[in-house]
């Protein structure tokens, strides 16, 4: 097995582990508590062993527009794609990209050592730009179920075809849903992200990946600061 590939994998497996030690010490006195702590729990693993695999998501924002995100496993690699820019993580590189001027740049920077989890790079570039990724909606699933004033209802529904669980959750004074699919696909959030409001549904998801996914867009200027770094 690639050293990559089990990187990833122990790295999900403690991160499920860290989520439900958490939960349950936290939640374990209350009935209703611990139920909230295995559905967060439920969530957050379908959404971690997802990050272990292939798959692409296209997903509609408030407004119309539209953004994606493609991963694959080997090789190992994740691109977020928004109106206004774009990541790809690699093993070989981070490229940032954005348009300013209604021209589209983009920055190829050495690749960053996650254990071979190249989500975690793009979740922390994403949360800039206000983008709605998987570990976000852990995070603050997590929060809500070690808070015991929150209020967590959970429901079903179909997104994109899919079959997806979803909760509806309050506390202190805020207000987010937010649905996972069978697959461990963000399937919709309703909320907000470090204080700016954030919408995505899922509208289409496919378990094959076209290799084009990870390019930079077309048209874009490129600067490579690799060697300028080595």
């Amino acid at each position: 097995m690639p050293a990559a590939s089990t990187n990833l994998r122990a790295l999900a497996a403690s991160v499920i582990a860290s989520l439900t030690v958490t939960g349950c010490q936290a939640l374990g006195d209350a009935g209703t508590a611990l139920g909230r702590a295995d559905l967060v729990n439920d969530l957050a693993a379908r959404m971690d062993r997802a990050l272990e695999q292939t798959w692409a998501a296209d997903y509609q924002l408030a407004g119309g527009q539209t953004a994606s995100i493609a991963q694959t496993e080997l090789p190992l690699r994740s691109a977020y794609t928004w109106p206004d820019g774009k990541i790809i993580v690699t093993q070989q590189a981070v490229t940032r990209c954005e348009k300013s001027g209604g021209r589209m740049s983009c920055i190829v920077s050495p690749p960053v050592l996650t254990a071979g989890k190249p989500s975690v790079v793009v979740y922390t570039e994403s949360r800039k730009h206000g983008l709605v990724t998987p570990p976000a909606v852990i995070r603050l699933l997590t929060g809500a179920a070690l808070d015991p004033e929150a209020t967590i209802e959970q429901s079903d529904t179909t997104l994109a075809g899919h079959h997806a669980t979803c909760v509806d959750v309050t506390r202190a004074g805020e207000r987010f849903a937010a649905c996972v699919t069978t697959e461990g696909v963000l399937g919709s959030f309703t909320g907000s992200l470090d204080g700016k409001p954030a919408e995505v549904t899922l509208s289409r998801y496919t378990d094959t990946v076209d290799s084009a996914a990870f390019d930079v867009p077309a048209g874009a200027s490129v600067v490579d600061r690799r060697s300028a770094t080595s």
